[in-house]
């Protein structure tokens, strides 16, 4: 008998016990992942799961490519800071809101403007749906719009510290003052060490607020201001990448003649270095040098945090997300800017990690900035937000849909597009002038097939994907370095 009292007293325990294990898995399954949310400025594809360009020393960049997918082939919605990052954190193509140039913060979402006047923003909806949300750095065109996040680090002015004397360039290169702007363009070792860079003020208070304990899921956006212009590190980044090593980019000389007028005004950058002017002058090495450099500089902060995330509590239920507003030139295309619609300015790095993510995975069809919003979304289980004008990213991830008709849309200015598919590049002006490249024989866009008759097709099904609603600039939007969007705006203005 006690035998038997003694073998019913285990069977219990063993079904209490499955039950308290179950309920534990289906908690932990459903409740809902932090989310990492990181921008670098001016990030193009040279890091090292990407392009690894000149043999660049990006570590951690690798780490977080190993712990998630990343997307060799991301796209921009605008080659420029301010209205790229309004897209994203709006989930609204440039072409719908008519920001197509520099907006402040707090005039995004105003009433004059009849597609963001009630919009929610990206950090809202997760504060909206019982998130503790957390913002440091460049996040929005300076910082962030007054009350978005719970918590706010603010962001440093500029893009210090500065030298009390510019190394190289003026920042005004051949432009006309009052025509042209000036630009913070400039190259060479400084400050003295890494704790003088504002970046690492901001890694600083995302490892503090990663080390917390919440009630509640958090969102935590960092904004790392490098490797944004001017390029100024310590010298010990300089060290790692000798000149004698260093490659230069793919540049053709006469690479401009078949561009159409439009086009040649938008690359009218006189402030910035030419690349004819750094081959002559001895430069060009020195400002790949000085990129690279800063890009490691960035990755040690990424370091950082990912550092800080992984010996955290909150290590296995954070999605993270790495992104950058737009790519850059370092020589291609004549130049050392963004600004353009080549695939130089509108591609640029996008990684996600987290639960439910494969590890290590690498996707090459083209997608959009704009499925940062919705992927975020989907894969911390809220409810979609039906003004996203971008698609979920999740289900490409994990079981490689859509990979086939993926395609990525950029517009620089009103009524000009770029429409990037697998393997090609259409680029329509407001004046109906066009470009085209093949990029299995030109991944460089050095030939424009618009007039090949060999190509009709397929511009006519990339044509089609062109945005069919494009917005007058709105009213409180600029873009003043360069006299053909000043004069478009006049044009074309929403006041």
């Amino acid at each position: 008998m006690k035998n038997t009292h003694l073998i019913l007293l285990l069977l219990l325990a063993f079904v209490f016990s499955c039950k308290n294990e179950k309920k534990e898995v289906v908690e932990e399954e459903t409740s809902q992942p932090n989310i990492l949310f990181i921008a670098v400025d001016d990030l193009n594809n040279w890091i090292s799961p990407i392009q690894n360009f000149s043999n660049v020393k990006t570590p951690n960049f690798d780490r977080l490519a190993n712990m998630g997918v990343t997307f060799t082939n991301a796209h921009v919605q605008a080659p420029l800071c301010g209205p790229s990052r309004a897209s994203l954190m709006t989930g609204l193509r440039p072409s719908t809101t008519g920001i197509y140039g520099m907006t402040p913060d707090n005039k995004i979402r105003r009433p004059g403007n009849p597609a963001t006047k009630d919009i929610t923003f990206l950090p809202e909806y997760f504060e909206q749906n019982g998130y503790h949300t957390m913002g440091i750095g460049k996040l929005f065109h300076i910082h962030a719009p007054d009350s978005v996040f719970n918590e706010s680090g603010g962001r440093v002015k500029g893009f210090g510290p500065y030298p009390k004397k510019r190394f190289v360039w003026d920042g005004f290169g051949k432009g006309i003052r009052g025509t042209h702007g000036r630009t913070s363009t400039d190259w060479g070792a400084f400050p003295e060490n890494d704790t003088l860079m504002p970046d690492h003020a901001s890694a600083n208070w995302a490892i503090e607020r990663l080390q917390r304990d919440y009630d509640k899921p958090f969102f935590l956006g960092v904004g790392f201001l490098r490797v944004h212009v001017p390029l100024y590190v310590p010298q010990k980044w300089f060290d790692l990448y000798p000149l004698e090593a260093i490659e230069t980019p793919p540049y053709k000389s006469d690479d401009l003649n078949d561009i159409p007028p439009v086009g040649m005004k938008i690359n009218d950058l006189p402030m910035m270095p030419s690349t004819e002017w750094a081959k002559e002058s001895g430069e060009w090495k020195k400002i790949v040098q000085a990129y690279l450099a800063c890009m490691s500089y960035v990755d040690y902060e990424l370091g950082r945090v990912l550092d800080a995330l992984e010996s955290s509590k909150h290590a296995d239920n954070t999605v993270i997300v790495l992104w950058s507003d737009h790519g850059y030139r370092l020589g291609e295309k004549g130049t050392f800017a963004k600004h353009a619609l080549w695939e130089t300015a509108t591609k640029a790095p996008l990684m996600f990690a987290g639960p439910n993510l494969p590890k290590g995975k690498k996707i090459e069809a083209p997608v959009e900035m704009l499925s940062i919003y919705p992927t975020l979304l989907e894969l911390s289980g809220l409810p979609a937000y039906q003004r996203n004008e971008g698609s979920s990213l999740v289900s490409m991830m994990q079981n490689d849909e859509g990979l086939n008709d993926a395609r990525a849309i950029t517009t620089f200015g009103m009524n000009n597009h770029a429409v990037k598919t697998n393997g090609y590049r259409y680029i329509q002006y407001e004046d109906g002038k066009t470009e085209f490249y093949d990029h299995s024989f030109d991944p460089n866009e050095w030939t424009n097939e618009a007039e090949n008759p060999k190509y009709k097709a397929q511009i006519e099904k990339m044509k089609a994907l062109l945005p069919k609603e494009n917005s007058k600039w709105d009213a409180e939007s600029n873009y003043t370095f360069q006299p053909y969007f000043v004069e478009q705006k006049a044009r074309t203005s929403n006041n």
